[in-house]
């Protein structure tokens, strides 16, 4: 339940740099950076010698798979013309099953296929319902699914039997829910009460009776939620009655009574960012995020004991499988000058083996430039930081792109960014802020945004911005602000606020009415943003007063706006208010409407588009090299 949307070379090998190339050798460079490709989501066979996973290499994301045992060429399982995605090997290794969303919008469809490319079918109705694909039950006969087919308003949890079609309820209009792992007649399940607030259950299939693992007053974040074989110890990582998520285990009895939460691992210094647990229950890896960047450990169950785990040849990583025996765990890495590839680790000795190599032709990655990592304070005193992509040898004021991450509960981390590194290579810095109200600092920090302190949060926008001026980083007079969903929302409210303060801005799929917004956007969404933003039902003039489209004309500065149009999370209806009222105003404003996407964009036509149209517009605004 816990999510985030977030590419210069030459032809030749060139170093980013402050001066811009010109005419063919800069567009060429910076569609290349649009078309880096990825590798995602691994999932083991059942006997260890094959991977199925995600990549874009044909222009969407689609099912591969790959063998382990030979250098034989990866098989594409998949040639849909929309994006596939999550895909889940049967233990049985008879399916692979994934998602398809269709128009890349999030009436997401679950369908199962052969391991070799035949026999595929359509498990959910179809239509609109949101469907989420969690994975599968370990006897590999059924698969835990999440839907709002009943209530638009939730997300329910759900079992669909493969060989019938037949689904199994699991909740009513509860909320949303996620299914994270079934143990014989028990079933773990997280549910979100509001953003940065949720909960682990564990259920009985057979009577239906849920038991809470997580009671806590305020707002606390317990995840993960994995049973052992018995069912009767779970693991999660939570900040219940903490302020930085932690490993720990909760007791279930055979009354199914739980007990307290008891740690297993916490850090000062990091919060705990996922876990997963071998389907022998005796090994756990344990994903730490510490500072931005990504750190494993092993957690033996028995003893209780963690050790470290390896050293990563990438920045970021994120969790996928056990093989079936548990000496291996997949994993899906990534940085910023590395593409986003899938590798394996050996849980015994900590070896790393890359798996995929994800094509980026046209691109040196050695030419790519790591982002460094920037503390300063807020005028009250809060700690912000955020990682700047400079071109490289240059230590003046420099033209400097704000990007500012979604959520609002995401985090900026030195993540591979094709439009970051193609600004760069363009002679334009980027930086990109945590600002209050951020991931991955604490419950308190994330909490520093929520409702009416949310004016804390567009404020630190100044605050960011005077702070590179004054470091001698930026300049001035050449400074831009860029933001996708959330993000978008913060570029509307720079530029309405501080109408002096940018040159130029790129606005992707934001929000600028919350009135709109909580009434065009998914049911399921509206119901868990109201913690975040504020009820309208009650809170209808805070929320008037924090959206931008009401001081549309304070904009002086040009902008761009970006939209899907299949986007039911960010409906399109508010990009064309920015529009339209920019347009009537005479401000200068373009706009890029995509007909075959949604909230982000999936295919590489559209990315390589996208990159070479906002890295144009503010090479044309902030006049990099002058």
């Amino acid at each position: 339940m816990r999510a985030l949307i977030l590419a210069a070379a030459a032809l030749v090998a060139l170093p980013a740099q402050a001066q811009a190339p010109k005419g063919d050798a800069v567009a060429a460079r910076v569609a290349a950076l649009g078309r880096i490709n990825s590798a995602t989501a691994p999932s083991f066979s059942p006997d260890g010698t094959r991977v199925a996973y995600l990549s874009n290499e044909s222009g969407s994301p689609q099912l591969w798979v790959r063998s382990l045992r030979d250098r034989r060429a990866p098989m594409q399982l998949t040639r849909l013309p929309d994006p596939v995605g999550s895909p889940y090997w049967s233990p049985k290794g008879d399916w692979i099953a994934y998602s398809v969303a269709p128009g890349g919008g999030l009436n997401t469809q679950i369908w199962v296929v052969k391991p070799n490319g035949t026999g595929a079918k359509q498990l959910t109705p179809g239509g609109k319902d949101n469907n989420q694909l969690i994975g599968w039950t370990p006897d590999g006969a059924r698969l835990m699914v999440g839907t709002n087919k009943d209530n638009p308003a939730a997300i329910d949890a759900a079992l669909i039997e493969v060989a019938t079609g037949r689904w199994q309820m699991i909740t009513a209009g509860q909320g949303l829910n996620q299914l994270t792992a079934v143990r014989g007649p028990r079933a773990a399940m997280e549910r979100l009460v509001g953003r940065g607030d949720s909960n682990v259950y564990v259920t009985d299939l057979l009577t239906g009776k849920e038991t809470l693992a997580t009671p806590h007053t305020g707002k606390a974040e317990s995840y993960w939620g994995e049973l052992s074989p018995d069912g009767r110890m779970l693991y999660l990582a939570s900040n219940v009655g903490r302020d930085r998520q932690a490993f720990g285990t909760v007791a279930i009895g055979a009354d199914g009574k739980a007990g307290p939460i008891r740690w297993v691992s916490t850090r000062e210094d990091a919060v705990a960012d996922d876990g997963r647990l071998s389907d022998n229950g005796r090994l756990a890896a344990l994903l730490w995020n510490a500072g931005g960047r990504s750190e494993i450990a092993w957690l033996d169950t028995a003893t209780r004991k963690v050790r470290g785990g390896p050293k990563l040849p990438v920045d970021i990583v994120s969790l996928g499988e056990f093989s079936a025996d548990g000496r291996s765990l997949l994993v899906t890495g990534s940085g910023a000058d590395r593409t986003t590839d899938i590798y394996s680790i050996d849980t015994a000795t900590n070896a790393v083996t890359r798996l995929t190599q994800s094509r980026h032709d046209g691109v040196d990655l050695a030419s790519l430039v790591r982002p460094e990592l920037i503390h300063y304070a807020a005028p009250d005193g809060v700690k912000l930081s955020g990682w700047l992509y400079r071109p490289r040898g240059v230590t003046g004021p420099l033209p400097l792109v704000f990007s500012y991450h979604g959520g609002p509960e995401g985090q900026a981390r030195p993540v591979m960014s094709p439009d970051a590194q193609a600004l760069v290579a363009s002679g334009i810095a980027v930086f990109v802020p945590n600002v209050r109200g951020s991931s991955g600092f604490g419950k308190a920090f994330m909490a520093m945004d929520d409702g009416a302190k949310r004016v804390g949060s567009v404020a630190d926008i100044k605050a960011s911005t005077d702070a590179l001026v004054k470091m001698g980083i930026a300049d001035p007079k050449r400074l831009g602000i860029v933001g996708g969903s959330y993000g978008g929302y913060m570029v509307m409210a720079g530029v309405t606020e501080y109408p002096d303060m940018f040159a130029a801005g790129v606005n992707l799929f934001g929000i600028v009415n919350f009135e709109s917004f909580f009434r065009e956007t998914e049911p399921w969404m509206a119901a868990i943003s109201t913690t975040e933003y504020g009820d309208p039902k009650t809170e209808a003039a805070m929320l008037r007063a924090l959206s931008p489209i009401h001081k549309l004309d304070r904009i002086t500065t040009p902008l761009f706006v970006l939209h899907g149009a299949n986007d039911t999370n960010v409906p399109v209806v508010e990009a064309e208010q920015i529009v339209a009222s920019l347009k009537a105003r005479g401000v200068p404003v373009k706009y890029t409407l995509f007909p075959d996407e949604g909230h982000g964009w999936r295919k590489t036509p559209n990315r390589v588009r996208s990159t070479t149209e906002i890295v144009g517009f503010f090479v044309e605004h902030l006049k990099p090299g002058r």
